[in-house]
């Protein structure tokens, strides 16, 4: 696979590797050895939110971030409709395609929900669970989410995707709010999705928040599923999606989740606080302990 010409590899110097599944040719970063860490991203981002935190775990953990179908350099089969039902196919099949044992799903928005149902084909091989702001239940009698949702995966919002970048153009500097982003990430943000058809991807992920009801329902049906696997909730306090009451959610669907609050961070958590992010992954991780505490005798 031949980088494109937007790519600059000194912010994001991972070798590239693809995987062929379901038709889709999947981008995703493999980086460093140890217990591997599944890193998810959301809507409408790709692995390169997650290049800061990768740099600071590969030496600790096997990191594996791939690029949604569509989305950053991967590209979706003929046919693939978009839904998170499909993406958590596709990334079901990318874990066993990489042979992925005793893995941790570290994700936020999107991620968690398609990574979470992803996670259902082989439930004994999932270690461990990090949720960053996100959900997995219906959210459809909300008008917080309903509102946004028939918005931006309406038929304005499908035409600003389309035709200007509106979700990205939107979403991205909302959701930053220790930092701006600079010129040059936001590029790499808007150039992976240089077509009408590959923008709108944006839109139909907003749209699915309602739309996907019943996948969502399906996914809060296996959360009891969950409730024993070591989990941790990263929580950022500036967040415009995600509130108090889904992180309450989740403290009653994971009683024994340890709890992270990244004050002041907003909504793209891996890419607003990825020191702290990274921190708190080593921290709670059983593997990044011995790193740093060292080794029992």
């Amino acid at each position: 696979m031949t980088d494109p010409h937007w790519l600059d590899r000194t912010t994001y110097p991972w070798a590239t590797r693809t995987v062929e599944v379901d038709d889709a040719v999947v981008h995703l970063v493999d980086e460093g050895t140890g217990p591997p860490l599944l890193l998810l991203h959301g809507n409408p981002t790709w692995s390169y939110e997650w290049r800061d935190v990768v740099a600071r775990l590969r030496a600790d953990f096997r990191c594996v971030a791939p690029d949604l179908p569509g989305l950053g350099l991967s590209t979706a089969g003929p046919g693939f409709g978009g839904s998170p039902a499909e993406h958590a196919r596709v990334v079901a099949d990318v874990v066993a395609a990489l042979g992925l044992d005793a893995w941790t799903l570290v994700a936020h928005d999107w991620g968690v929900p398609i990574g979470l149902a992803a996670a259902r084909r082989d439930p004994g091989r999932l270690a461990g669970l990090v949720v960053a702001n996100s959900w997995a239940w219906p959210v459809d009698d909300d008008r917080h989410f309903t509102t946004f949702s028939r918005a931006m995966g309406g038929p304005v919002g499908r035409l600003g995707a389309r035709h200007a970048h509106l979700v990205v153009r939107a979403m991205l500097p909302l959701g930053h709010r220790r930092r701006r982003l600079t010129r040059a990430e936001m590029h790499h943000y808007l150039a992976p999705l240089g077509t009408p058809d590959r923008r709108a991807v944006t839109s139909r992920f907003a749209a699915e928040i309602v739309r996907s009801t019943p996948f969502l329902a399906d996914v809060a049906r296996t959360l009891p599923a969950f409730a024993d696997v070591p989990a941790l909730l990263l929580w950022a306090d500036r967040d415009i999606a995600f509130r108090e009451t889904e992180l309450a959610r989740w403290r009653a669907e994971l009683p024994h989740a340890d709890l992270v609050r990244l004050p002041g961070a907003g909504h793209f958590v891996p890419s607003d606080a990825p020191a702290d992010v990274a921190d708190a992954v080593r921290a709670w991780h059983p593997a990044g302990r011995s790193s740093v505490h060292g080794a029992p005798s």
